[in-house]
């Protein structure tokens, strides 16, 4: 018998500028406060966040993390993706809010719409239309 895993649990992001990156995932990106934990010992905030009710994604803040490479094409994890319904509606939303995307592109594979975007961090975040 195999490993049987049964989906992806979450996506933890270490960011340089707290309160930026909670307003850029919150009130920018729209998700939702899970629990918001600060940990004196590690000088630490933890954030859990939720889309649609679903856990997703941790944020934490440390003292001076040391900065990675962050490209789209770059080796590692490559970027996280969220499904919207209309990429040029959620470009045209990103933009009135001050945030940059790239050209909307074409999947060749399977046709649909989609655009990168970056976090305060510069971690590469893509819309894909569903």
């Amino acid at each position: 018998m195999g490993l049987s895993l049964l989906g992806v649990h979450h996506l933890a992001i270490i960011c340089t500028d707290y309160a930026a990156s909670k307003q850029f995932y919150t009130e920018v990106l729209g998700l939702e406060i899970l629990a918001e934990t600060y940990r004196a010992e590690r000088d630490s905030y933890k954030l859990d966040l939720a889309l649609n009710g679903q856990y997703l994604v941790e944020l934490f803040s440390f003292p001076s993390p040391p900065p990675r490479l962050s490209h789209p094409e770059a080796t590692g994890l490559r970027h996280l993706a969220f499904a919207v319904a209309d990429v040029a509606a959620a470009t045209r939303h990103l933009a009135s809010l001050g945030v940059a995307c790239e050209p909307l592109r074409v999947d060749e594979l399977t046709g649909r719409r989609f655009t990168f975007f970056s976090d305060p961090d510069g971690l590469p975040l893509e819309f894909y239309e569903a």
